[in-house]
């Protein structure tokens, strides 16, 4: 019996091995050397010196590490929910499977397989001010009648065009996993609600939201990482201008760790950053599993 258990054991070891292996390589031991490098003032021309917490210091006295971070919070604060209602909202009128709902759901979800540099050079070309397609609409329409400069002039009007091309880019995730939580749903709990005479409001709030809230937080979760994560849409569509206001904390830690050649620096912003990510993510986690208990 014991011989089995303990070859049982080696089996699933094997099983679990090269997953672990990726693990190891590609995710322990980097943050092991960013954590180290952290410790270290260090450039790319110039060997590391230690310098202990002195980067840290050094990096709660940065006001524009602050107000990068700030932005960030704020860019959070702001698309989260739309992402989260917006795709909430479309799994509700796009569940049930019919040829057009499929269709449409196919449409939606198809940014989502779009790389996100591919995404942020269309919507960069879209929000042109001499060419782009948004302002041709806008003027045909009546709506403005000069060209508006979208990007890299003034902060909330690229922070806007910003959050457009993030939601059409990934609203569609949302979409599918709250669409399979909603048809996961027992026919038989629907079925009795209509016959109790439930209306669409009161089954959508007492039965389906509440059946389909772990994987709401689930989403929140991982809408909220990927917007403190963000990077890509920021440097190509306004690389941080005007005058860095719409640099995010990541952008700011690439900033600092090659064109300014401080790697010590940022890694031990990347370990401020991946820190608060890690608190929100054990929150979160603990809300997930309340809610399921």
């Amino acid at each position: 019996m014991v011989r089995q258990t303990r070859k049982n054991s080696l089996v699933g070891l094997a099983y679990i091995g090269p997953a672990l292996l990726f693990v190891l390589v590609f995710t322990v031991y980097p943050l092991v050397q960013m954590a180290w490098m952290s410790l270290h003032n260090w450039s790319l021309i110039t060997p590391p010196r230690w310098v202990g917490f002195d980067n840290y210091t050094r990096a709660f006295d940065d006001r524009q590490f602050w107000v990068s971070f700030g932005f960030t919070l704020e860019y959070t604060l702001i698309i989260t929910p739309i992402l989260i209602v917006g795709g909430y909202l479309l799994a509700l009128l796009l569940a049930r499977n019919s040829p057009v709902r499929r269709l449409t759901r196919t449409v939606v979800f198809t940014p989502v397989v779009i790389g996100l540099g591919v995404s942020s050079l269309l919507w960069y070309w879209l929000f042109s001010t001499d060419f782009g397609f948004v302002n041709k609409a806008l003027q045909a329409l009546g709506v403005i009648g000069d060209p508006v400069v979208w990007l890299g002039v003034d902060a909330d009007r690229s922070n806007l065009a910003i959050i457009a091309s993030v939601v059409w880019k990934v609203i569609g995730f949302g979409m599918i996993l709250f669409v399979g939580a909603i048809q996961a749903i027992p026919t038989d709990v629907t079925e009795a609600s209509l016959v109790d005479g439930a209306n669409a409001r009161q089954r959508v709030t007492r039965i389906v939201l509440p059946l389909t809230l772990r994987t709401v937080l689930l989403v929140t979760l991982l809408s909220v990482i990927g917007s403190l994560l963000a990077f890509d849409q920021f440097y190509i569509m306004t690389a941080g201008q005007p005058q860095n206001e719409t640099a995010t904390s990541v952008f700011f830690v690439y900033l600092n760790s090659f064109p300014y050649l401080k790697l010590g620096y940022g890694a031990a912003l990347s370990m401020i950053l991946a820190l608060t990510i890690l608190a929100f993510t054990v929150v979160q986690l603990l809300l997930t599993r309340r809610s399921h208990e």
